[in-house]
């Protein structure tokens, strides 16, 4: 048994320390409201994020940090990306022995634009980390809470501390394989968020299948392309915090990127949008991100141009559609050759 903290008692949050309480570990999940954690100590629910997920007696809630990351040797910090940088720098001060600190979330900062494990990395001193673990894959929290099979990946540079984060969570129903390309994980959890969008937004226009899956496809190109001039094994994107997170955010109905993508096809202005979803939508944030690291790296990244204008520019989702259509004809396989060489240069 360990003992673990999980921060952060949202969806995410609250699925994951049920599936390490379904694992017979000890579990302290830190939430900031106070009604969330007296529900989840007493009526063992948490009805604002999973309605219908009963939670296991021995998940214990807090609303103190210092007492939920007490004598805790692992730490989960599942919080929406804008919240890594003040919650890292707290842990930094209540920490008092190394721990492994594994992130959750899938976002890149705006201003700097830094990787979440970069940002956790700055914060909190080295005498205090163990290591620094990235989980992400294809995951909807309303499903993991009831039990549905589901698999994902824990990325860490440390493959030891890695094993030990893999054992932690798998169980019959929740399979965890290992990845060292902490770069790859982080950059296909946050920039998949951007195709979902984008995909929603094609629903809502009414555009259809094929038009979808031509989307996700040439989505998961431009991501790849961009992860790695950024330093990425392009093997990542095409597994599991890749092109499977890919599928499951940019074609299900609980992905939020895919209903705020949709309700803005569908003629919505993104701020009345993002004031109705109530929780953080973070495909907006990371195509802004992405679209200057793009323009900064010299990467060519048609869906988040559009997607960008779209957004931040005021123009018109069929317009820019249209512009997509009608770019120069292209290769398909020539981005595979040029991951070969950019793979071959780094070595």
């Amino acid at each position: 048994m360990a003992k673990v903290a999980v921060i952060g008692a949202g969806s995410w949050g609250t699925a994951i320390s049920l599936v390490l309480a379904d694992n017979g570990h000890d579990v302290l999940l830190y939430g900031r409201e106070e009604d969330h954690v007296h529900e989840i100590n007493t009526a063992h629910t948490n009805a604002t994020y999973l309605k219908d997920a009963p939670l296991p007696t021995s998940i214990r809630a807090t609303t103190d940090l210092a007492e939920a990351v007490k004598d805790r040797s692992i730490v989960f910090l599942v919080v929406p990306s804008s919240a890594i940088r003040p919650v890292s720098r707290e842990l930094n001060a209540l920490l008092t022995k190394p721990a492994v600190i594994v992130h959750a979330a899938k976002g890149i900062e705006p201003k700097t634009h830094k990787r979440l494990s970069e940002i956790i990395a700055e914060e909190i001193d080295p005498s205090k980390r163990r290591a620094i673990g990235v989980l992400t894959g294809p995951t909807h929290a309303e499903e993991v809470a009831v039990r549905k099979l589901t698999t994902i990946t824990i990325a860490c540079e440390d493959l030891d501390v890695a094993d030990e984060i893999q054992e932690l969570l798998t169980n019959d129903q929740f399979r965890v394989y290992l990845n060292s390309d902490v770069i790859g994980a982080e950059y296909g959890g946050a920039l998949k968020n951007i195709i979902a969008l984008a995909a929603g937004m094609t629903d809502g226009l009414g555009y259809g299948d094929n038009a979808k899956a031509a989307l996700m496809t040439r989505g998961i190109v431009e991501i790849a392309r961009l992860g790695v001039k950024l330093g990425a094994n392009p093997a990542s994107f095409s597994g599991l915090t890749g092109i499977g997170d890919l599928i499951v955010t940019a074609t299900s109905q609980h992905s939020r990127n895919w209903r705020a993508g949709n309700a803005i096809g569908r003629g919505e202005k993104l701020e009345d949008v993002l004031g109705q979803m109530g929780m953080v939508v973070e495909g907006v944030r990371a195509c802004e991100a992405a679209h200057t690291l793009a323009r900064e790296a010299g990467v060519e990244m048609p869906i988040t141009e559009a997607l960008y204008n779209v957004l931040f520019e005021g123009k018109s989702p069929h317009d820019e559609v249209q512009k997509l259509m009608r770019r120069p004809q292209k290769h398909e396989m020539e981005e595979v050759f040029h991951f070969e060489g950019d793979v071959e240069q780094r070595d």
